[in-house]
């Protein structure tokens, strides 16, 4: 997606699908999400839902976010409500490197204000945001390798099994459009594709590229 934004991860993909697998810290790794309200319990079924608030307290917006694609350790796929903002697809992919993964995240407007502005105006953004929205998924992924081999923590090391479930249908359409709509706008193959080059540092725009070499936390983000 033209958004995408990418991070060295210094943990396996199982921690971040960990993390992503717990509903109840959603808010602690999205940007803008303040507070969560109630998981589905079937969560991380496809078609549960998260139900979460957005904003700075005491002007919030109650919305909730569904999982569309459930892909563990290689994707994710949600459909997140903004409130006033409206909605909009998010992709997560994950892919091994050395000792660690590289997480690719990519977003794109389907509904709302977002949809109706034009992409320059949203997409740096959305990509903003994203950066950080990656390091603080990485700040927990990363903590809950080290808590696991200091012996320190029973946390889950894996990711959960989806259970049984589907999406609603205005969801997946709205997937499927977004996924068009970046390829579209970037003029490759989108998010979800299996294409080659999906985990290539530097996608982002930032011309740099962590290279091969095993992650290690960046000091500037601790």
């Amino acid at each position: 997606m033209a958004t995408a934004s990418v991070r060295l991860f210094d943990c396996t993909p199982d921690d971040v699908f960990a993390v992503l697998g717990d509903g109840w810290l959603y808010p602690a790794w999205v940007v803008g999400a303040s507070r969560m309200r109630a998981v589905d319990p079937e969560w991380p079924a496809e078609g549960a839902r998260l139900h979460h608030s957005l904003g700075v307290w005491p002007v919030l917006f109650d919305d909730d976010t569904q999982l569309v694609e459930w892909s563990p350790p290689q994707r994710v796929k949600l459909r997140a409500k903004a409130g006033p903002l409206g909605r909009g697809v998010v992709v997560i992919e994950v892919k091994p490197r050395g000792q660690g993964c590289v997480v690719r995240m990519g977003e794109e407007p389907v509904a709302g204000l977002g949809a109706l502005l034009p992409r320059l105006v949203w997409a740096p953004l959305l990509h903003l945001r994203n950066e950080e929205t990656l390091r603080r998924l990485a700040f927990l992924a990363e903590g809950r390798r080290r808590e696991r081999e200091a012996g320190e923590s029973s946390a889950r090391a894996t990711a959960p099994d989806a259970g049984a479930g589907t999406p609603d249908a205005q969801a997946a359409a709205e997937v499927g459009e977004a996924t068009d709509a970046a390829a579209a706008a970037a003029g490759t193959d989108a998010p979800g594709s299996d294409a080659e080059g999906t985990d290539a540092p530097g996608t982002d725009g930032s011309g740099t590229d962590p290279g091969a070499a095993a992650p290690s936390p960046a000091p500037a983000d601790r």
